[in-house]
């Protein structure tokens, strides 16, 4: 039980710890992703590139799963889940660069955005960790009154 009494449990910042600072990056690039994914799929619509179907079912699939992992980011399934995510859609604009030059274009983005994924979980990763160091070592610092001892 916490202190209100319930048993729910409450965020890590209510409880006096920091958020995961990979967890924070992860989330906002699979939310950006999601957006780049819904504003592409505009983009292609309007270009004619694919039958609408196909656009619309592509498109959104990306954008809610995108959103979807970003509320998810909880263990390490999810991360994975995410990276996963990144190779289908880099593969897939891959295959869309080999037919125009809006393809291209896709690919450049989602290559910067896979990039970009990289760096979150490794960064973030080690803020984390740097973190839970910093907070061991001033655990195990003996704490000072204020006070004099002479």
């Amino acid at each position: 039980m916490n202190a209100t009494g319930s048993g729910a449990r409450q965020p890590a910042a209510a409880a006096g710890e920091p958020r995961s600072a990979r967890r924070q990056f992860a989330a906002t690039m699979l939310t950006l992703e999601a957006f780049v994914a819904f504003f592409g799929a505009l983009v292609a619509y309007g270009l004619r590139l694919a039958p609408s179907g196909l656009i619309w079912a592509v498109g959104g699939a990306v954008t809610v799963v995108c959103l979807l992992l970003a509320g998810t980011l909880r263990g390490r399934g999810a991360y994975l889940a995410g990276s996963v995510l990144q190779l289908m859609v880099l593969a897939g604009a891959v295959a869309a660069a080999t037919r125009d030059a809006a393809g291209v274009m896709f690919l450049v983005t989602w290559a910067v955005f896979v990039a970009l994924w990289i760096v979150a979980l490794r960064l973030g990763g080690r803020i984390d960790r740097e973190r839970r160091e910093r907070a061991d070592a001033e655990s195990a610092e003996p704490r000072s009154t204020g006070r004099d001892a002479g």
